[in-house]
């Protein structure tokens, strides 16, 4: 999951930007999002890279597995 790592919650964050990259057309080689919270306006870029299978994350953004402290 995504959480704005300033208001520790996915629940404000807006998806500003997002792209998606095929190499051959027909398979998704990367995805990248830019985020925005409504709440704080802090921003971050999520991108999945599939040759690497590896997820990054800048910014003011944090992908975690757990479940967020507010809802």
């Amino acid at each position: 999951m995504i959480t704005c790592s300033n208001c520790e919650t996915p629940q404000f964050l807006q998806i500003t930007q997002s792209r998606v990259y095929f190499e051959d057309g027909e398979m998704i080689n990367e995805i990248s999002e830019t985020y925005e919270c409504t709440l704080c306006g802090s921003t971050g870029q999520y991108v999945y890279d599939e040759d690497r299978d590896k997820e990054t994350v800048t910014g003011d953004v944090e992908l975690t597995t757990e479940r967020p402290k507010f809802a």
